[in-house]
């Protein structure tokens, strides 16, 4: 049975995943600046603009094209589909890939899907990609896990899950960043939630969305903390 009330916590395991946790987060915001972690940054948009694509096909829309801009901006063009759930999936999905990823990594087994299915997903994002920054960033990360999962099989460097791990962590701490940065701190109006919220019958702003959004994604962060723990006791 799952121990959902984390008796016993913490076991090494659980404190390694807390401790890895803790030093990525202070790494990533000491280079939050720094040109080290654009590629980690772009992977985000990516998941970000994936997720609006993955909504659209389930909606039955069609997509026309990914882009993912070095400015850290994307934009994915769709036609059809359910806009009203389309529009939130981007900023809602990276969040929850991000935890996704901090699962997955409480194991090996279900890093090396991870693994896989992110090499999927930028294999088949390469094919409909309509800018080269997306097509580089796509095949730059299918070489880059290529040779992680080669180092993990092959050699005593065995860091596919740290990898993992990593990725998630930056996803959500970027998604919880972009949502302040682009919906709540400054109104753009031709963001997602500014559209959302022209669409959306509710009496709420745009940055009223940002905040509901906002707050989804970090429950999302709290969460992947909390059932790593439970998995890993």
């Amino acid at each position: 049975m799952p121990n959902w009330e984390l008796k016993s916590c913490c076991k090494h395991d659980q404190v390694v995943f807390l401790a890895t946790i803790g030093v990525f987060t202070v790494v990533i915001l000491a280079l939050w600046r720094t040109i080290l972690l654009t590629p980690f940054k772009l992977i985000t948009v990516f998941l970000h603009e994936a997720s609006h694509a993955v909504a659209c096909i389930l909606t039955c829309g069609k997509v026309e094209g990914i882009q993912v801009h070095a400015n850290e901006g994307g934009v994915t063009q769709t036609r059809g589909g359910i806009y009203w759930l389309i529009l939130p999936a981007g900023y809602l999905g990276s969040s929850f890939w991000g935890m996704a990823l901090i699962l997955a990594s409480t194991n090996l087994v279900t890093a090396r899907i991870a693994a896989g299915c992110l090499g999927v997903a930028l294999l088949v994002v390469l094919f409909v990609a309509k800018n080269w920054t997306l097509r580089g960033l796509c095949i730059g990360f299918i070489v880059f896990l290529a040779i992680v999962w080669v180092l993990q099989e092959l050699t005593k460097v065995r860091i596919l899950r740290y990898v993992i791990l990593f990725i998630g962590v930056m996803n959500s701490l970027f998604s919880v960043y972009d949502i302040y940065d682009d919906l709540i701190s400054r109104r753009v109006n031709s963001s997602d939630a500014e559209k959302f919220a022209e669409i959306c019958p509710c009496p709420c702003t745009g940055v009223g969305w940002g905040v509901i959004w906002g707050l989804i994604s970090f429950i999302f962060l709290s969460a992947s903390v909390y059932l790593g723990l439970v998995i890993l006791s």
